[in-house]
């Protein structure tokens, strides 16, 4: 005795700790395991570089044909909103009803 206790074995103590934690049950039937949070923050990530990359893109391209033609800034300007256009397309298309196999 240690402490005006018995000492239990490692064994003991760590099937008594995961009986009360309930690590011991079987999973229940029919279903999956929730892994939704990582779902959610990959699709988030998702949604974020789409968006910037579709603006990036766009404003490189005006940047480029503004250098080209001399016609700084109105090509990078014109491209913006079109930029945004394409990311909230593509944030429509990978958040909306379709095959997601």
């Amino acid at each position: 005795m240690v402490g005006g206790r018995e000492e239990k074995s490692f064994e003991e103590r760590l099937a008594s700790a995961r009986d009360q934690a309930g690590m011991d049950k079987p999973p229940s039937p029919g279903k999956p395991p929730d892994n939704s949070e990582g779902n959610a923050i990959r699709l988030a990530m998702r949604l974020g570089v789409e968006m910037v990359a579709a603006l990036v893109i766009a404003v490189v391209i005006g940047w480029g044909l503004d250098r080209l033609l001399h016609t700084r800034p109105w090509f990078m300007i014109a491209f913006v909103p079109i930029g945004a256009a394409a990311g909230i397309r593509n944030l429509i298309r990978a958040v909306g009803p379709g095959d997601k196999t």
